[in-house]
């Protein structure tokens, strides 16, 4: 079928559904449409059989959902209506949700129901919760929703005669006012809860150091003391602040600016409150977690017999040259152990989208800190290429991007959460790439797939991933049970009579391979394209740059569908 996808933004979600659809060879075309009347545009130019809505915010015409049938994805289990769905869920610690495919109608989320699929609501920040479970669960019901379409003999169900999980009603936004933090009273659990449930977008809202500040993220901590609202340490760019009875590590904060003035950058706390914090400890953050301790580290190491797991989150998988270099000291130390085979990854949700975007943006010299940090990122990818002593294995549990899918590349074996999407590709940022990509891409996909993939610049799906070479297993769980699962695969894979030889036979690969043309050569063709680009303030590198990090549209010459960021938005 000719399927038109219109949404508020190119998310993640739109991102699967696009790539899922194409993949069941539906004609799909994608509109970023921010206003109703845009819709109507939109539809008049495609004139499709069907109109799917992932992420929208705007209302359909009514004379557009009369003349062809549009199908709203809404996060909610059929009966509950309103714009804040997974804030509400969150907020109720809720321990099941649902979404539910809808059609277009006069009340918002009233329509009559093509497909609706529950899902587990695990104690996780929201954007994780989106990327993962809903995204499980929207894709499950948009299939079926579009092959109930497409049978011409299904005939949708209003919500009055299906059962419902929740009382039928609309709720209202879910505010900064509902959001707001007391430091005094509130628990521990109730910050956490609160944080969760706004750690992309829109932060929560707090005053702090003599400014006002959105706080994006959070995570226990349950050793460290002080009074309620007071800065007790800082790590890894985080800092730790204290509750009513214990105290939660922030990772990321944005300034609040006034009206007329562009959006701040969301940045590691330590960063972005650089010329007011106060003197504090710096606490080491620990690779080796000690079992039964509620603190928190974003790198972490721990060994399963013969298996070694290095496991790492970085807020919205983005990597700071710090980032880099923490990671590859752990890594490093990783290869220091007598295992047999190392997983890079492992853990849920975002392996790596590649630099980070919003500390280029606020560095004084973005071009000098854009170049630091893609040489970090080489450094790291260098460094897993070259290890030839053990199998590598890259687990990507959530989605990947740009960079952060060819430091995936760079293992021996690259597996993949089934729900997993790929952007294997640099150009919707204007960039030509770095960390070795035309070395690892056009060996695992051929030359003529690897200038597809990066020229097309669209997403892949897991299941198109494995098909073309991309990725070597999909790995089918869920984002809950994916570490388990990947260390019982690495388990398997290194108890193989045939492990030890092909550490053998990668060794004397490598080496023929390097006689040929060495690593160094690939790097340094690489970073000349880069550098170029970081040096020119005409690139559109910098305009895309700061339309992605200042949350603006993307300029106008990258096209309808160029107005979405290189990688996948923070949701």
């Amino acid at each position: 079928m000719r399927i038109l996808l219109v949404a508020g933004a190119y998310n993640s979600l739109t991102q699967r559904v696009h790539a899922e659809l194409r993949d069941r060879r539906h004609a799909v075309a994608v509109e970023v449409t921010p206003h109703g009347s845009a819709v109507r545009a939109a539809v008049q130019r495609h004139r499709p059989d069907l109109v799917v809505a992932p992420l929208l915010k705007a209302v359909v015409p009514r004379d557009v959902w009369t003349a062809c049938t549009c199908l709203i994805v809404h996060p909610g289990p059929v009966g509950d209506r309103g714009p804040s769905s997974l804030d509400w869920a969150i907020d109720e610690d809720v321990d099941a949700w649902g979404v539910t495919v809808l059609q277009a109608a006069e009340e918002m989320d009233a329509g009559d129901v093509w497909a609706t699929v529950g899902f587990p609501v695990p104690r996780v920040a929201k954007s994780d919760l989106y990327r993962n479970e809903v995204s499980d669960a929207a894709i499950e019901a948009v299939l079926l929703a579009v092959d109930r379409f497409a049978s011409g003999n299904y005939v949708p169900r209003p919500q009055s005669g299906l059962r419902q999980t929740v009382a039928a009603r609309t709720r209202p936004y879910f505010g900064q006012a509902m959001r707001r933090i007391s430091w005094h009273d509130d628990s521990t659990e109730t910050v956490l809860r609160k944080l969760r449930g706004a750690d992309s977008q829109p932060g929560v809202r707090d005053e702090l150091l003599g400014g006002e500040w959105f706080l994006h993220g959070g995570h226990a901590e349950d050793a460290l003391r002080g009074r309620p609202g007071e800065l007790l340490a800082t790590r890894a760019g985080a800092v730790c602040r204290a509750t009513a009875d214990g105290a939660v590590w922030i990772p990321e904060v944005r300034a609040r600016r006034g009206p007329g003035l562009p959006r701040a950058c969301k940045l590691p706390a330590t960063l972005a409150l650089a010329d007011r914090l106060p003197s504090l400890p710096e606490i080491p953050a620990p690779l080796y977690p000690a079992e039964g301790h509620g603190t928190w580290s974003d790198i972490h190491y721990r060994e399963e017999g013969p298996v070694g797991v290095l496991s790492f989150s970085f807020p919205g998988g983005a990597m700071s040259t710090g980032h880099c270099r923490r990671l590859l000291d752990a890594y490093r130390a990783a290869c220091s152990r007598p295992t047999a085979v190392l997983v890079l990854g492992g853990s849920r949700d975002f392996l790596s989208n590649g630099i980070h975007l919003n500390v280029i943006e606020a560095a004084a010299d973005p071009a000098a800190e854009s170049w630091a940090n893609i040489n970090a990122m080489n450094d790291l990818v260098e460094a897993v290429l070259t290890t030839t002593d053990r199998l590598v294995v890259s687990a990507i549990g959530g989605n990947a991007a740009a960079g952060g899918v060819m430091l995936a590349l760079a293992a021996d074996e690259v597996w993949c959460r089934s729900g997993s999407v790929l952007n294997p590709h640099y150009r919707r940022m204007g960039l030509y790439g770095s960390e070795y990509w035309t070395y690892t891409l056009p060996r695992r996909v051929g030359a003529p797939m690897a200038k597809r993939l990066t020229e097309e610049a669209r997403p892949v799906t897991a299941a198109g991933a494995q098909s073309m070479g991309l990725v070597d297993r999909v790995v089918n769980c869920g984002p809950q049970d994916f570490t388990a699962e990947v260390t019982r695969l690495a388990a398997r894979l290194a108890a193989l009579p045939t492990a030890q030889l092909r550490v053998v036979t990668k060794k004397a690969e490598s080496e023929r391979r390097a006689s040929t043309k060495p690593l160094a050569a690939y790097r340094a063709e690489e970073l000349a394209h880069m550098l170029r680009t970081f040096t020119a303030p005409e690139a559109p590198y910098h305009a895309l740059r700061r339309a992605f990090v200042r949350k603006q549209d993307a300029p106008a010459d990258f096209g309808s569908e160029g107005a979405v960021a290189a990688r996948p938005a923070d949701c």
